[in-house]
């Protein structure tokens, strides 16, 4: 574990969202989701994470939230296990102990709850057996859990879109050119982190190096800081701050720009003394969507997937030609932080 500490968070920019919720109609509208758009663009380019407040997330969704995660994770442990991942079959879903997940081959130090879309038994994804599609396993006890999740995942999905278009205007695309290719039904996966106090000198970090696999993450945090973004300067904190989510983009979006757009990586280290929460929440394309560069990226460029390669720790570039379906990149990526189901749904 790396002793040297994080600098400040000063370097990661605080975006207004609010322009993409409103009227678009008039020149002042128009030139407010520009400005957005801009600014969307700068730091996808450079750090590939930011803040966004004006996310249109009620501050009481966010609270209930909080205080239903907290209930459930101080539950006794033989009733967390009564909804284990492993008994949520292909969808994936469900309560992984500490230690259980893997980040670049090593046990995370964070107790989670798994979830994504609530789909019934007889949807079609469902029935044709699709991994990562079907129920969220939900404790019997807090009852306030299950609601609150949905309404904050509702809340948040539609932040993602929001964010999504202004995100396309500023590859110089159409605002809906996301919604109309790949999130018109997307893949959301959603997750709730419990990472007990660690001290600075204990092995192993609550999540270890590593960047997102998908388009776009969108984190809520609570009042407790662990979160470090690399950057070329080193690593820096992105601490709380209040009213704002943390918004970072995926390997699929770093493809799909061939790098013009970078997934950074990022950890968790909770030295703090107390208990820290997190829920992000990853919105990703359709499961069955073909993965296909960007209009204005669509040749690979061999240097910069070599310069990828050597500029990340685990060796491995995004940029390099794939060919298929986002569910079947995100099966191979899953797969390695949690093998043993992968081989259960093969």
């Amino acid at each position: 574990m790396s002793s040297k500490p994080a600098m400040s968070a000063s370097t990661l920019p605080i975006i207004d969202l609010a322009p993409f919720f409103g009227p678009t109609f008039g020149p002042a509208d128009a030139d407010a989701r520009r400005r957005t758009a801009e600014r969307v663009d700068e730091a996808c380019r450079t750090h590939g994470f930011f803040y966004i407040e004006g996310h249109g997330i009620a501050a009481e969704a966010q609270t209930a939230l909080r205080e239903a995660s907290r209930a459930f994770f101080a539950r006794p442990d033989d009733e967390k296990l009564r909804i284990r991942m492993l008994h949520g079959g292909r969808a994936w879903r469900g309560y992984v102990p500490v230690g259980e997940e893997l980040t670049s081959g090593r046990p995370d130090r964070k107790e989670g709850l798994y979830l994504g879309t609530e789909l019934p038994p007889d949807d079609p994804r469902v029935l044709a057996g699709w991994p990562l599609h079907g129920a969220n396993l939900w404790p019997d006890e807090p009852a306030e859990l299950r609601p609150a999740v949905l309404a904050y995942m509702t809340a948040a999905a539609r932040a993602a879109q929001a964010l999504l278009e202004a995100m396309a205007l500023a590859l110089g695309l159409e605002a809906d050119w996301f919604l109309r290719h790949y999130t018109a039904d997307p893949t959301v996966l959603f997750r709730i982190f419990r990472y007990p106090p660690q001290a600075p000198d204990q092995d192993g970090w609550g999540v270890g190096e590593h960047t997102d696999y998908g388009l776009l993450t969108l984190l809520l945090q609570d009042d407790v800081p662990g979160l470090q973004v690399r950057t070329p300067e080193g690593w820096i904190d992105a601490p709380p701050l209040p009213g704002t989510l943390v918004c970072n983009i995926g390997d699929m979006l770093d493809r799909l720009t061939g790098g013009v757009w970078r997934s950074t990586p990022h950890r968790v280290l909770n030295a703090s003394g107390r208990e820290r929460y997190s829920f992000p929440l990853f919105f990703d394309p359709a499961f069955d969507a073909r993965v296909t560069p960007l209009p204005q990226h669509a040749k690979t460029d061999p240097a910069r997937v070599a310069a990828d390669r050597a500029d990340r720790w685990d060796g491995a570039s995004v940029l390099a030609p794939f060919d298929g379906t986002y569910g079947d990149y995100l099966l191979g990526k899953v797969g390695k932080v949690f093998p043993q189901l992968l081989e259960r749904v093969r």
